[in-house]
């Protein structure tokens, strides 16, 4: 058992419930959306950080996992406006945006001729023109192009309206885009499942069950996603437990999920902006939780582009093992919503620095968790 926790599990003053939850934790028992609450009330940030280092530890020691990728964005061309989004434009306001043509994109993949990545995440506004048959074509070309390319695409709030524009079943759809070579589903889209929450942020996309259905029928299929959820904005305690308890619930069913990612609203030139951001405290408890009650859920990542590298880095210490990847200036969702990072950019060197800043073990892995390279000597070329 780890020294901090024994001390502090072992502490006169500490309170009965805490304790009991530590205790449970101990025995390796999961806690119930009740002590859930407890956590994020009574828990001081010592004893969630020392309870969440324990079961990241004990799952994986001090590997800090990060892979190689990009992004493609196609467009941040929008027929929805989400409250809280800083980067689409609306559809009629098309000419403040960009639309990325299939040849273009093809151009970003031909930018890493030769370069080791292995995953490009493919993800942006949802555009009328872009359809389903649009976005096959996409698929089918970078996986003749660079076969070696694991292809992960399309929240679900993008694979909704592609699936009812084409008229298809949702199996339907995704078994039509497996087929052109989608192999994986971010997280993103999931915001707050809570339906008062989402009527006041998100009302007009997926709702918080159609988002779980497809997300559960691209596991039936044989396909993993990652969750997320947007945390920080108009939402209490109760909402977060209630969105986590709902992922653990279906992860239980079908296993499918590779990692939790706990995104951060961020205020920048949105229509959010009088809603303050959630301080760096609310930040640690919010990870810390995360762990200790998504006990079904391997890997829990910190997106270093949206809370910044050093603040990521800290995260290490309060449950993440996963900081993404290496990303390449590639993406613009966080930066144009003011997030520090406004180049999002590390090569391997610097990601696997900022790891070992914090005292852990670089690992390269795959897209869906193979371990590729750990990097135990000083020089990662």
């Amino acid at each position: 058992m780890d020294a901090t926790f024994n001390t502090l599990l072992e502490a006169t003053d500490l309170d009965q419930e805490l304790k009991n939850i530590g205790l449970q934790i101990l025995e390796g028992k999961r806690i119930s959306p009740v002590q859930g609450m407890v956590l994020f009330e009574k828990g001081s940030i010592a004893w969630l950080g020392a309870l969440a280092n324990h079961i990241r530890e004990k799952k994986f020691g001090d590997k800090t996992f990060f892979n190689r990728n990009f992004h493609i964005e196609p467009t941040n061309v929008c027929v929805f406006s989400c409250a809280f989004c800083s980067y689409s434009r609306l559809y009629k306001n098309r000419e403040e945006g960009w639309e990325l043509s299939i040849e273009q994109m093809m151009d970003i993949v031909r930018k890493y001729d030769g370069i080791p990545v292995t995953e490009v995440h493919i993800v942006g506004g949802v555009h009328p023109k872009m359809d389903l048959d649009f976005f096959c074509e996409l698929l089918r070309q970078i996986k003749a192009y660079r076969p070696d390319l694991h292809l992960k695409g399309f929240t679900a709030v993008e694979l909704d309206y592609m699936f009812r524009k084409a008229k298809l079943s949702t199996r339907e759809g995704l078994q039509k885009l497996k087929d052109a070579g989608l192999q994986s589903l971010p997280g993103g889209g999931a915001e707050i499942f809570d339906s008062a929450i989402r009527e006041k942020i998100c009302a007009d996309k997926v709702d918080g069950a159609g988002w779980l259905d497809i997300h559960r029928t691209a596991h039936q299929l044989g396909m993993h996603s990652n969750a997320t959820m947007l945390y920080g904005h108009i939402e209490d305690y109760s909402h977060r437990i209630d969105h986590m308890n709902q992922l653990r619930t279906l992860q239980d069913e079908t296993g499918g999920f590779n990692c939790f990612i706990p995104l951060k609203f961020r205020n920048m030139d949105n229509d959010m902006q009088d809603v303050s951001e959630s301080s760096i405290i609310e930040d640690i408890k919010m990870y810390a939780v995360a762990r200790i009650f998504m006990d079904n859920f391997a890997h829990l990542k910190a997106y270093w582009p949206m809370l910044g590298r050093n603040n990521a880095r800290l995260m290490l210490s309060y449950g993440v093992d996963d900081l993404d990847g290496t990303i390449d200036d590639s993406t613009k969702i966080y930066s144009m919503a003011g997030s520090e990072e406004q180049n999002p950019a590390m090569n391997t060197d610097e990601i696997c620095e900022l790891i070992r800043g914090a005292g852990r073990l670089p690992v390269e892995r795959d897209t869906v968790y193979h371990e590729i390279k750990v990097y135990e000597e000083e020089s990662v070329s």
